[in-house]
């Protein structure tokens, strides 16, 4: 069973607004972020909702936040930076809530970490400050990673990632080129799985990135 709710949280810059799906016998907790907020990104992005539906047929309870300016999140746009902190403001509140969850050996929830397009930027940098914190995530994963140069003349330098995380593109992706990915991929040593004739919103290939998510599921 499962529970939907909306949370205003308290973030750095005032509220942030997270769609909660809660899971009765929960195994972990999916943070997953949204595409770019001034080009329509919401936490309703098909792209998004199948992500949480993948997780949670796993187990997890899912959190879906709104970047900052969007729904009933309070700020402004940064490009990356505060929303860096807002999700890390997200996470700890998450941590707190859901603390009396544990796993079968009473260990605290493993937390995953996945993001779409500008959302998969701002993991990667999510990840990274995680990690330094001691509270690494358990997987990562990315789809339509924006990196390098993209539509709009954006330039993201998109952190690191642990060899484990799942990078899944379209071919024919013209927002964020595949040869900007496999240039991010390539000195990092991690696979991307391309989707053939897949575009950037992944149109009619959405069950493809759920199966994907499941064949990989470690």
């Amino acid at each position: 069973m499962s529970r939907h709710e909306r949370v205003l949280v308290d973030g750095p810059d005032g509220k942030i607004e997270v769609f909660v799906e809660d899971h009765e016998n929960a195994s972990g907790l999916a943070l997953i972020a949204h595409p770019h907020p001034l080009f329509g990104g919401t936490a309703d992005n098909k792209v998004v909702t199948t992500l949480a539906r993948a997780f949670r047929g796993r187990g997890c309870i899912t959190l879906r936040p709104s970047f900052r300016g969007v729904g009933g999140s309070e700020g402004e746009h940064d490009h990356g930076e505060a929303e860096t902190e807002d999700l890390l403001a997200l996470h700890d509140w998450a941590r707190a809530r859901f603390a009396e969850r544990r796993t079968p050996d009473g260990a605290p929830l493993p937390l995953y970490l996945a993001g779409f397009s500008f959302g998969a930027y701002v993991t990667t940098r999510i990840a990274k400050r995680l990690a330094a914190a001691g509270d690494p995530a358990r997987w990562l994963v990315l789809v339509g990673t924006a990196a390098g140069f993209v539509e709009g003349m954006r330039r993201y330098e998109t952190e690191a990632v642990a060899p484990d995380t799942l990078v899944i593109h379209g071919s024919e992706d013209e927002t964020v080129r595949l040869a900007n990915v496999l240039a991010w991929a390539q000195p990092l040593d991690i696979p991307v799985v391309v989707i053939p004739g897949a575009d950037h919103f992944f149109h009619r290939r959405l069950h493809i990135i759920r199966d994907i998510i499941h064949r990989a599921w470690h």
